[in-house]
């Protein structure tokens, strides 16, 4: 077919041919072009060039020493990034400003405008933008077009070596001038050599102050008044609580009564109230004083007051009691009944400490010590049932189930710990058996079960049925049970007269010891750490540590 002339009816398509694109030469990574190390044809399709049948005779291509003794190992040369991907999105800000006369105006004769002059490493080009002022009358924003700024008639152009703090820079007809810059650019300045100025500070523009100064909303110093209103925002439902017992001289009684003597902050009211204790023989009255104003000097009267009026008011009141009366030890005279204060709530005390300045002292210990009960004694147990379930018997009439700790349940529902065990025999038929025991973290029940074995004579299967194992020893109206910290490696272990010796664990049991160290001691975490690396269950945390290992060495 290649001695066919090109003419039509001559020519021959490939039907399995279908892309018929011309391969590009440059690869696009991270945004910027680079070079094939290969070329392709149309459609992607490897060139006749390429082909080994355009191979010569004398090509040194069979003869390459590559091919016998390997690649010349070369230094690598570093690879080429061209200026705009260096300098790519990085550009130099300087702070200046402009003075712009304004005419025909009595107000104002020029106004400072504050400007950015951002240059742009890339491709040396300058913009000017000017940050947006509120209420300023003058279009913002950009101010000169991103571009090559020429600086003289004769050609030149502003470059990043002719700025520096202080300088006037001169661009289509507005003077810059620059007071500061920012971190990128003091550091870039200043590792190119260039010595840069102190900054200058940015001159206010009076117009502008002027009008802040008008605009600003006037404040009016008012007198305090007592608004009832403001109060009510203020202090609703804010209550001083303080404790008191009353003082009575009396020899019949020689308890105290506690009492709480409420001070309403929204009205400067008082109550009292009395605190009623369980079976103590007082008339269950809710108030001893209802809310109103109290005086300091109740029977303090004036001679012209008449007697059948018994409410006094504002008139003829001198003083009432305020917060500060009320501390911690003093003594209040509140219609002729004595009421020491002792304590107070925490809002009180910190009502006292922030606001009025006045720190309380600690509570007093008014009330006598209660006499020590004479501490129960229960049955011993008679191994019917649980000594749980045996106990509830002796608390209540009706016994009830005992309580489950609901809050571990949820926390370690289906979480078991498995491990394996060897028993120790004293007989020769318990040689060689072995066990799995189950923990179960929800409700610290243990779970034997014997794998089956063929021709050994027992019988597999479930060994013991989940229960909860008191320790060897233990007491048996109060016993102490097996707890996951009892079970390692090599521990022996005595289930209802049975000594078992812990052998294995499964990788859960780490895990749980690692995430939970406070219950476990150091010895039994490097024991089961220990069994854990020996069976290979920790190569990726050993691979870890060496590499933080070997890291370290190399800092």
């Amino acid at each position: 077919m290649e001695g066919l002339p090109l003419l039509p009816g001559y020519t021959f398509g490939d039907p399995t041919k279908t892309r018929y694109h011309r391969s590009q030469c440059f690869d696009f990574r991270g945004g910027y072009a680079f070079p094939k190390t290969t070329c392709f044809g149309i459609g992607k399709e490897p060139l006749d060039v390429d082909s080994v049948a355009f191979l010569k005779d004398d090509d040194t291509i069979k003869c390459d020493p590559v091919l016998t003794y390997g690649i010349l190992k070369r230094p690598v040369f570093p690879s080429f990034h061209p200026h705009f991907e260096i300098y790519d999105k990085k550009a130099l800000n300087f702070k200046a400003y402009f003075k712009q006369s304004v005419f025909e105006s009595p107000v104002e004769h020029y106004r400072v405008r504050h400007v950015n002059i951002v240059y742009f490493l890339e491709n040396d080009t300058i913009t000017v933008m000017e940050p947006p002022t509120e209420n300023s009358g003058f279009s913002q924003g950009r101010l000169v077009r991103r571009g090559k700024i020429p600086k003289k008639d004769t050609g030149q152009f502003w470059h990043w070596k002719d700025f520096n703090i202080g300088m006037d820079v001169p661009m289509y007809g507005f003077i810059f001038h620059i007071v500061d810059c920012d971190a990128f650019t003091k550091k870039y300045l200043t590792s190119q050599g260039i010595e840069l100025r102190p900054p200058e500070d940015m001159p206010p523009d009076p117009y502008t102050i002027t009008r802040k100064m008008s605009t600003q909303p006037k404040t009016r110093v008012t007198h305090f008044v007592d608004d009832k209103l403001r109060r009510f925002l203020e202090y609703d439902r804010r209550i001083l609580r303080l404790y008191a017992v009353l003082e009575e001289n009396d020899a019949e009684c020689e308890e105290l009564k506690p009492f709480i003597i409420y001070y309403f902050l929204v009205d400067d009211c008082v109550e009292i109230k009395e605190v009623h204790g369980k079976n103590d023989g007082r008339d269950p009255v809710p108030l001893l004083l209802k809310k109103t104003k109290l005086p300091k000097n109740w029977n303090d009267l004036p001679a012209t007051f008449p007697s059948s009026y018994l409410e006094t008011s504002e008139a003829e009141v001198t003083e009432y009691y305020t917060p500060v009366d009320f501390v911690i030890g003093n003594t209040v005279s509140i219609f002729g009944r004595r009421f020491l204060i002792y304590d107070c709530d925490k809002f009180t005390r910190d009502y006292f400490e922030n606001v009025l300045r006045v720190p309380l002292r600690d509570p007093i210990n008014v009330f006598k010590k209660q006499t020590v009960k004479p501490m129960r004694v229960y049955p011993p147990h008679l191994g019917f049932g649980t000594p749980q379930d045996s106990l509830q018997s002796c608390l209540s009439l009706m016994p009830k189930p005992p309580k489950k700790d609901i809050l571990r349940y949820i926390q370690n529902a289906n979480k078991v710990l498995r491990y394996t065990a060897e028993m120790e025999w004293s007989h020769p038929e318990d040689e060689g058996r072995k066990f799995q025991i189950s923990y179960s973290l929800s409700d610290c029940k243990i779970t034997i079960y014997e794998p089956p074995v063929r021709n050994s004579g027992i019988i597999g299967g479930t060994f013991l049925r989940a229960t909860l194992v008191p320790k060897d020893g233990a007491s048996p109206d109060f016993p102490e049970y097996y707890t996951p910290a009892d079970f390692y490696i090599g521990a022996v272990v005595t289930i209802f007269n049975h000594r078992f010796k812990i052998t294995g664990a499964d990788l859960f049991v780490y895990h749980y010891m690692q995430q939970n160290q406070d219950k476990f001691s150091p010895d039994i975490i490097d024991n089961m750490r220990n069994y854990m690396v020996r069976q290979g269950f920790l190569k990726e945390e050993i691979q870890e540590l060496m590499k933080k290992y070997l890291e370290e060495e190399e800092q």
